[in-house]
């Protein structure tokens, strides 16, 4: 039997959890948008063409914000394409993933679609082909109440107040070779200052996202950061990190500890922006948008070039198992460690494109395993985030070396109590972790939830859509101000404390 330790305890702050930090991410691309949110003949469609059945697990989900609508989407979207009457609209070759683009959905639509599960919209605009009077043109068409070309159009299309959206990302991936309209990092830096001070002259109030590097293995990485920053730092608020992550054969072990990676990836991003703080003399701090992450089956994707040109064909529909579920509890806990500068996070994709939720076109909509540990991360994990400094075995791995068996992190929220989040990496032996909870008198164990399983590889389908599903575990006595919880192999952990403090 492993044993670890850890404190929670209310002096051991990192930040306040910005709710935006659960975002999430639709994109045209493959069946995200057509037959995965958007399907009006299915049985369950709104009046608008939106499936109800997934509407509802998205709200249930609980994503306050999504991002929109790409992605590589976005360096060839014209946004003008996807307003007005839906007859009128023209139909398009998206390059990005060779696919035919309808526009049956565009900003109008989605906006609604949106609000309707009560998500803000985090929009994207073109720097790829496009520039600074496209995205000038549609703040305009979204953000004005009126009298202007644009803002009219809007309430010609129906939309007669603004939508306010409040966060704007600057272009997407522009330091990849396979984005449509690559720049060198000079290029977008001043691209993007330019255009993020058009943008600021119609609505002052946006909050703005420069691209930061695709991954942190693009050999441009870091210097990349450090000269966008240097020519957009004053005209930004947050600058773009993208992870994806997926097991390498049979290298579970690894797969399981990618969060470390995760980790030491936000930590040289923030080095790198306070770098070009420092040397600037200048006083704000830029914030992170970890604004794409997930488990991607990378490998398995024959690649774009490869892709027949066709409509809503079905990409990278990655179907995950408990491993995966417990990686994505993994990740979400390196977001929360790090709520201090990680302000925005969206898992890429929401719906059938390596997604917690698919569809079956015509047929029922049901929970990835992966669906879970965030659904109870973005319910329990509001608030204050505390720092709670884990001692525990360590495991060697071939890609990160030695690591820790046990991540956590506990989040409070006023007036209901402490939510601490936890994964045991081992893959045979439970985990008994030992809590200091001193700090918090009265306090007594409310509940411990736990996603895992015998068949590591188990997944949910249309078929057997609760397969996998956290189970509530026994609750633990607090004895003198410490508990002991055991935690299963391979599992994501929720533990809930609560009670009226003495």
């Amino acid at each position: 039997m492993l044993r670890a330790t850890l404190t929670i305890d209310p002096s051991f702050t990192v930040g306040d959890v910005d709710s935006r930090l659960y975002g999430s991410f639709v994109e045209h691309m493959g069946r995200c948008v057509y037959t995965g949110i958007y399907e009006p003949d299915h049985p369950s469609a709104s009046p608008d063409g939106f499936r109800t059945d997934v509407a509802d697990l998205a709200r249930d989900l609980g994503v306050p914000l999504i991002r929109y609508p790409g992605g590589n989407f976005v360096s060839g979207y014209r946004w003008e394409d996807g307003i007005g009457p839906v007859s009128d609209r023209p139909t398009r070759l998206d390059l990005a993933w060779r696919s035919i683009e309808t526009n049956r959905v565009g900003v109008d639509e989605f906006q609604r679609w949106a609000a309707g599960i009560g998500s803000e919209t985090m929009m994207a605009v073109n720097l790829g082909t496009r520039g600074i009077e496209a995205a000038r043109d549609l703040i305009e068409y979204c953000n004005l109440p009126g009298g202007t070309y644009w803002s009219d159009l809007r309430r010609k299309n129906g939309a007669s107040e603004p939508y306010r959206i409040r966060t704007w990302c600057l272009g997407n991936e522009m330091d990849g070779p396979w984005q449509i309209g690559h720049k060198t990092a000079y290029e977008y830096g001043r691209l993007a200052a330019e255009t993020a001070k058009a943008m600021r002259l119609v609505d002052p109030s946006i909050e703005l996202v420069a691209c930061g590097s695709s991954n942190s293995s693009m050999p441009t990485f870091g210097s990349w950061e450090a000269t966008v920053l240097g020519e957009t730092y004053d005209q930004v608020d947050y600058v773009s990190m993208h992870a994806y992550y997926e097991q390498r054969g049979d290298d579970r072990d690894s797969f399981l500890a990618c969060s470390v990676d995760m980790d030491r990836f936000i930590d040289a991003v923030v080095a790198t922006a306070d770098h070009v703080r420092a040397v600037g003399r200048r006083k704000k701090r830029i914030n992170i948008s970890f604004d794409e992450w997930n488990v991607w089956y990378l490998k398995r994707f024959e690649g774009e070039a490869n892709l027949p040109i066709r409509e809503a064909p079905p990409l990278i529909e990655d179907v995950y198992s408990v491993t995966d579920a417990v990686v994505v509890g993994n990740m979400l806990i390196s977001l929360l460690k790090h709520a201090d500068r990680v302000k925005i996070g969206c898992q890429a994709q929401l719906v059938n494109v390596i997604a917690p939720i698919m569809t079956r076109p015509g047929g029922p909509a049901w929970k990835q395993t992966t669906y879970h540990p965030f659904a109870l991360t973005s319910q329990y994990g509001r608030g204050t985030v505390l720092r709670v400094e884990p001692s525990s075995p360590t495991y060697e791995t071939k890609w990160l070396g030695e690591v820790p068996l046990l991540d956590a992190v506990a989040v409070h929220t006023p007036d209901d109590g402490v939510s601490l989040f936890a994964v045991n990496r081992s893959q045979t032996s439970p985990m008994v972790l030992d809590v200091d909870l001193r700090g918090w008198p009265g306090y007594r164990v409310v509940s411990h939830v736990a996603l895992a399983d015998d068949d590591p590889d188990a997944v949910n389908t249309a078929e057997a859509p609760d397969r996998v599903v956290p189970r509530s575990l026994p609750t633990p006595a607090v004895d003198s101000g410490r508990t002991s919880v055991e935690l299963p192999p391979l599992s994501w952990n929720l533990v809930r404390l609560g009670g009226a403090p003495q």
